[in-house]
Parts: C-alpha cells; sequence; structure tokens
C-alpha cells in the first residue's frame, strides 16, 4: 500500500487544525462497489441527502491512518470512540433545502469532536468550504459562544433570508475562509464545531445514483 500523502493546515484567524489525506483508503473501488449494491435511505438530522451503512471492513482498513492522525496533529493520543459512520450523497434540490440546510453549521460543540468526509466521488461534485461569521467573527462555535451566536444569527436570517442555495462562496452574513476541493479517495478531518458546508455548486446533478452522484464516507469521533 502506498504511504499515505497527510498535510495539515491551519485555517481562519482562529487558526484551527485541518487535516487532508490522499490515498486514504486501501481499496476505494471496492468502497464504490459496496456503495453500488447498497440500500440508501433518506438521512436523519439536517443531511441534504441520503446514507446508508458502511461495510464492516472499513473502519479496521483505516484505523492505523485515523490513530497517526488524532495523536500527531489533533494531539488526541488516548483514544477515539467512533459516534457515527456512512455512505452519504447530496440529493436535495436547493428549492427544497431548510433554512439550516442553506447556511453554515458545526456538527457539534462538545471538546474532542471530530468529523470526517472521505471523497469517493467525481472531482467536480463539490468539496468542503469553512467559514466566519461576520457579525461576531466566530469560525467555531462551542457552548460558549452558542446562545450569542444563535441569537444574533436569529434575527439576521429574519432580515436577510439565505437564498435557497447551498451555501458555496462568501455572503453577507458570511465570509468563506477556506475551501478544500474533492479528490477521489481524499479524507478530510476537521474539529466539528467548525463552521463548515459541502460545497455544492448551483449547476450540482444531485444524483442519488452512487456512480454519478457525490458519493462520501461521512464520520464522527469523539476524542480524548
Amino acid at each position: 500500500m502506498p504511504a499515505l500523502d497527510i498535510r495539515a493546515v491551519r485555517i481562519g484567524e482562529e487558526a484551527v487544525p485541518v487535516v487532508i489525506v490522499d490515498g486514504f483508503a486501501p481499496d476505494p473501488a471496492a468502497l464504490r462497489a459496496a456503495a453500488i449494491a447498497s440500500r440508501f435511505e433518506p438521512a436523519a438530522a439536517h443531511y441534504p441527502g441520503i446514507r446508508a451503512p458502511l461495510p464492516g471492513d472499513y473502519l479496521p482498513s483505516v484505523r492505523g491512518a485515523i490513530a497517526t492522525i488524532f495523536a500527531q496533529l489533533f494531539s488526541m493520543a488516548r483514544s477515539a470512540r467512533l459516534l457515527d459512520a456512512s455512505f452519504s450523497i447530496v440529493t436535495h434540490p436547493p428549492a427544497e433545502l431548510t433554512l439550516e440546510q442553506r447556511l453554515p453549521h458545526i456538527d457539534s460543540f462538545e471538546p474532542g469532536r471530530i468529523a470526517m468526509v472521505h471523497f469517493l466521488g467525481d472531482e467536480d461534485q463539490g468539496g468542503t468550504a469553512f467559514f466566519r461569521h461576520r457579525a461576531t467573527g466566530f469560525e467555531t462555535i462551542d457552548r460558549e459562544r452558542s446562545e450569542r451566536y444563535r441569537t444574533i444569527l436569529s434575527d439576521e436570517v429574519r432580515a436577510h433570508p439565505p437564498p435557497r442555495a447551498y451555501i458555496r462562496d462568501t455572503t453577507l452574513l458570511f465570509e468563506r475562509i477556506t475551501l478544500i476541493e474533492p479528490r477521489a479517495n481524499r479524507a478530510l478531518f476537521y474539529p466539528s464545531a467548525l463552521l463548515h458546508s459541502g460545497a455544492i455548486a448551483p449547476d450540482a446533478a444531485l444524483s442519488a445514483d452512487p456512480v454519478r452522484g457525490r458519493l462520501t464516507i461521512t464520520a464522527f469521533f469523539a476524542a480524548t
């Protein structure tokens, strides 16, 4: 197996670490085949698409890489507990997006939470964008910031409702600070408290077919 290409960058004024890993899985073709054979169902919570269970050998095949990333680049060496992981495909057309799906979001403000996106589809289907909230300057939302952020944002979206579109670029309310482009078999790790969104182009096909759609694996970890 070729050596992994692991890069760590610090983004924004808060200098939060984001880790990019190319060549992440030892057999991405087998993962794509497993996704094609899977039964996808509508996602719970706020994800704008569909999800399916992962094959049982996925996490064992990448466990060593994840342990290295957490220990050396996030300084979380003791343990990392998997909270959730699945195949994911963005399918909702812009006209059907909820308000929350048209804004940057966080996955959790609990300390030690790390998110992963593993890109398995074509390279023109949209990466991941990270944002700064203009009014507060916040790039991450923790428990202490949460109430202030939500109060200000609530007032802002009443006055300036976001358009029916996936947020991809800088807007009136948010400044994009970084865009990580997709690449087949690239994995992206970042703290779950970072404001982010899938960078879905306005003309994206949004197919539910794993062959043509924006196929990723998404996972969430609690690390110490």
